[in-house]
């Protein structure tokens, strides 16, 4: 009987260390996420990034401080005129082979200039906060913004 219980805890112990690691939820930044406006500090949106066709997309789901108007009058692409609610504001980032916790390539929109900016997202360790930084040739010349994930 003493066998059989140590065999069934030596089993139980090389299963567990044999396993897989589990993938943490919070490892891409796919989710929803309140936007922090980079003058006041406070919560302007909630945007919802997604996966769709091996890159990273992100709509804006919830207005809580309303710009200066409801749609993207300044947008010059496809997206002018769209309302805000719904608009997809972030397209086509692509996981950075090199860099952990890292998309890039894609483009942002910021709907009140109807600005289009190249983007990098970068991802906090605890999958809780993610510097967007958008920009004009080089990362160098643009801004961050710190958005933080909603918690269920």
């Amino acid at each position: 009987r003493m066998r059989f219980v140590a065999a069934a805890i030596l089993a139980s112990a090389v299963l567990a260390f044999a396993a897989p690691p589990a993938q943490a939820a919070d490892d891409t930044p796919v989710g929803l996420w309140f936007t922090i406006d980079d003058n006041s500090g406070k919560v302007r949106s909630q945007v919802r990034i997604y996966e769709q066709d091996g890159a990273l997309f992100g709509k804006i789901e919830k207005i809580i401080i309303p710009g200066k108007t409801d749609r993207c009058v300044l947008c010059t692409d496809e997206r002018r005129d769209q309302l805000a609610l719904g608009l997809v504001i972030m397209r086509r980032m692509k996981k950075a082979p090199d860099t952990p916790n890292q998309w890039a390539g894609g483009d942002i929109l910021d709907p009140e200039k109807g600005a289009v900016y190249s983007s990098r997202l970068t991802l906090a360790e605890d999958g809780q906060s993610l510097q967007v930084r958008g920009f004009i040739g080089i990362s160098l010349f643009g801004r961050s913004q710190h958005w933080t994930r909603v918690k269920p």
